[in-house]
Formats: structure tokens, C-alpha cells, sequence
């Protein structure tokens, strides 16, 4: 069983930085702005030949159960009855302050190991701070800088004495070096502030495991979470709320708008949330455009459908909509559904498998060329300049999505229409509606040219 830790601390003393550090990429947004962490964020670990599982937490606030402060308290409190080791970060410049020293009593009585980490102890900033650490009463602190990496060799050694396994793991990781293991499918949910993606993330996993409220922003940086549907390993990625780019001047919004744009990016299917108890908005299929720019494969998810007095209609004013504005992707699967009730929720996951083993297709080349033969033989290339466009063979350069390239005479002078007349043929004869097609044309060379 993996290895969980768990950082917290008050907000601003270096959580989301040590997080970014031991995950080995900028995981998690970071900020001078206390409290930019709302959600419990997820990652794998690694120092040196150490690997676990990391919870990155909101700091720890005081607050009723029912607001904001109180919200992220529960998820912070989750995440440390969840973990084997719980890392409490002291900021050693500022030193030991009464909330630290509240939360350090909190920990204590508290069934998790826990290991004090004095952070932002470069040169000797942190030496009044480490001092006033031992006053926890939590055993001996760790000085680092994960800002500038230094000490991490001291906090090697904290996680490995609290790993019962931490030899065996030393062992493993060496012979396991360079082994392709099987991914689990990353599937991201975005879409506009306020449309339901956290309480839709909620229901697929069966856990209160990210924020939710009536506030719309509550979701900052993307949230990614590991899941199981049936025998299947899934990334779930929860996104902050896209907006129009005039609306986004703040700079912490920015910083959270580029993390859900990296998340499409690193994305294999992407679930777009819309609020199917609002007329479509042309921010929804802005974002939409956005996926399929990204080559990703998308499913649409109506959300709210219980509110609705007239779903039929709906859907169908939706689905006419979507065809005449992802004329790109045609055929996008929609799914009406609940997030707060569940209803229709089961029928995404099958939705979104199909539309992934779609957007991995292979198509033999010997297929693709008689399906070319037919094409051209309905519906010839126009003439330019008096000569005949010649399309002479066609084959599958990649999938993921699906690229084409067709070698042609004249790849310059074709029509964009008949390209996109090939494209819809593509989609029609090997079943691919929804995904985004990508067709290049390249010139055949002249045998006489030298």
C-alpha cells in the first residue's frame, strides 16, 4: 500500500512550494497571497529513491463548519486522518506564532505521526524559528528551503525513519527502474465558474473530496484526484472556472485560469460542464473550441437536468446548437445529467471509455486508401488552373488524436471545403463522431523534378 503524507500548516508558510518540490513539477499555484490552497491536492512524491503519496492542504483556519475557513478546515482535517505522516510547516522567519502552537496541540492529539518542518531557512533566516519549534513538542525540527532545496537531505531522512518500509521501497525502486506501467486514463472536468464541476467530481468518486458551495470561484487550481471505475485507473482533474479572458484581471486568477488551460493540455478526455438551466452561453463553446484545438476528446455534460420543466426541448435546442458551432468535432456525445442528485450520472463513464478508445483508433492504411478511392470517385477534386488536383494515397500518421496525412499533387490549391469533406467522411465510415480529426496534405514528389 502506498505511503501517504500529508503537508499543513498555517497559510503562507510554504505547503503549495515543498508540494511543487517533492512532486518534481509546479503542481500546485503559488502565491504571497494567503489561502490560495482551498482544496486537499493530490500528487506523487518522490525524494530520492522515497516514493508516497502527497496531500497538499488548505492552511489551517479556524472557522464555523459551514463557511469557507470551515470547509477547507474539514478537508485539512481529512487529509491528516487519511495519512500515514503528517508534515506540520512552521515559517522559521516569522517563527513559532499561537495558531501554530493551537494546531500543534490539535496534531498531537491526533493518531497520525507527525514530523515539524521549519521552512524558509535559507543561510540562517530560520534559526530563531527552529529554536522555537522544539517548544511543540513534537519531536525534533527539520530546517529547509524548498524554495532554493536546501536540507532536503535532512528531510530525507524524517520521512524515512517514519517509513516502516522506507528499505524495501529503496530496494523496489531500483529494480523497478524503467518499467512502463499501465496509466491511468486522465480525465479532466472544466467548464464556467459556478457550473457544477466540483459537486460532479463529488458524486463520480462517492466522497466529499473537493470544496463546494454557492460561491462561484471556489476552485483555484486544478485538483487531481486518483479514482477506480470498475478495473479501470482514473485521474480525475477538477478545474477552476474558465471565464471570458476580459472578465480575468486579478492575478491570482490568472495563475488559476493557466493551470485549468496546462490541465486540457495534459488531459487524454475532457468532460465540459454546462448549466443546462441557462441558455448556452458563447463562453461554453469557447472552451469547447479550446479542447478540440488541444486535440483532446471531449463529452458534454448538461448538468442541473433535474431543474428543468422541459428537458426534451432543452435537449434538443442543445444538440442544435452544438452541431452548428463544433461543426469541427460533429457528433460530440452529450449527457444530460445531475450532479447533486446523481441522476444520470452512471451513464458518463461509459460515454467517456468510448469516447477515448475512439480518439486512440488505428485505422489500416489498406482501409483508409479504398475509403479514398470511393471518396474521390463520388466527389472529384476541383480543377486548378486547368489541372486536375490529384489525391494519390492516404495513411495514419498518429493517433491521439487521429492524424491523416494524404499525399496530393496540389496540396496548396485544395479547397478548404473539400477537405472538410473528407474529414466528415472519415468520421462516418470509421465511427468517429465527437473526436477531433486532424488531416494534412503533403506533396508527392516529382520523379523528374531532377
Amino acid at each position: 500500500m502506498t505511503f501517504t503524507i500529508a503537508i499543513v500548516g498555517r497559510p503562507n508558510v510554504g505547503k503549495s512550494t515543498l508540494f511543487n518540490r517533492l512532486v518534481g513539477r509546479r503542481a500546485a499555484l503559488v502565491d504571497d497571497t494567503p489561502g490560495v490552497t482551498r482544496d486537499r491536492r493530490e500528487g506523487e512524491g518522490r525524494l530520492g529513491p522515497l516514493r508516497f503519496r502527497l496531500f497538499d492542504t488548505a492552511g489551517l483556519e479556524e472557522g464555523d463548519d459551514e463557511s469557507l475557513a470551515g470547509r477547507m478546515m474539514l478537508q485539512t482535517r481529512r487529509a491528516v486522518e487519511e495519512a500515514d505522516l503528517a508534515l506540520l510547516l512552521i515559517d522559521g522567519r516569522a517563527g513559532l506564532t499561537p495558531t501554530d502552537e493551537h494546531f500543534g496541540r490539535m496534531l498531537r492529539q491526533s493518531e497520525t505521526p507527525v514530523a515539524v518542518i521549519v521552512t524558509k531557512c535559507e543561510g540562517e533566516a530560520g534559526a530563531g524559528g527552529i529554536a522555537e519549534a522544539w517548544g511543540l513538542g513534537l519531536g525534533d525540527p527539520v530546517p529547509i528551503s524548498a524554495e532554493h532545496a536546501e536540507g532536503l537531505s535532512d528531510l530525507y531522512d524524517a520521512l524515512a525513519s517514519n517509513m516502516p518500509h522506507a528499505r524495501e521501497m529503496e530496494d523496489a525502486a531500483g529494480r523497478d527502474e524503467g518499467k512502463d506501467e499501465d496509466q491511468p486514463l486522465r480525465l479532466a472536468i472544466v467548464g464556467r465558474p459556478n457550473v457544477g464541476k466540483s459537486t460532479l467530481l463529488n458524486r463520480l468518486v462517492g466522497d466529499e473530496r473537493v470544496i463546494t458551495g454557492p460561491e462561484a470561484g471556489l476552485t483555484r487550481d486544478a485538483i487531481s484526484v486518483a479514482w477506480k471505475f470498475g478495473n479501470r485507473e482514473v485521474e480525475l482533474v477538477d478545474t477552476a472556472g474558465l471565464r471570458r479572458r476580459s472578465r480575468v484581471v486579478e492575478d491570482l486568477e490568472k495563475l488559476s485560469v493557466a493551470d485549468a488551460r496546462r490541465s486540457l493540455g495534459r488531459s487524454e478526455v475532457v468532460v465540459l460542464v454546462f448549466d443546462a438551466s441557462l441558455e448556452p452561453m458563447k463562453q461554453d463553446f469557447t472552451i469547447a473550441s479550446l479542447v478540440v484545438d488541444e486535440g483532446r476528446a471531449l463529452v458534454i455534460a448538461l448538468n442541473k437536468w433535474d431543474a428543468l420543466p422541459n428537458p426534451q426541448e432543452t435537449l434538443e435546442a442543445y444538440h442544435g446548437a452544438i452541431g452548428i458551432t463544433l461543426s469541427q468535432a460533429k457528433g460530440v456525445p452529450v449527457v444530460p445529467l445531475s450532479a447533486l442528485t446523481g441522476r444520470g450520472v452512471e451513464r458518463l463513464m461509459p460515454v467517456v471509455l468510448e469516447a477515448y478508445d475512439r480518439w486512440n483508433i488505428r485505422v489500416p492504411t489498406s482501409a483508409l486508401n479504398r475509403w479514398l478511392a470511393v471518396m474521390v470517385e463520388q466527389h472529384p477534386p476541383p480543377l486548378a488552373a486547368g489541372r486536375r488536383i490529384r489525391l494519390r494515397y492516404v495513411t495514419q500518421a498518429k493517433a491521439r488524436p487521429p492524424t491523416f496525412a494524404a499525399f496530393c499533387n496540389r496540396p496548396a490549391d485544395l479547397p478548404d471545403s473539400y477537405r472538410r469533406y473528407l474529414v466528415n467522411g472519415l468520421r462516418e465510415a470509421f465511427d468517429l463522431p465527437g473526436v477531433p480529426i486532424r488531416f494534412n496534405l503533403r506533396k508527392t514528389n516529382n520523379p523528374y523534378a531532377s
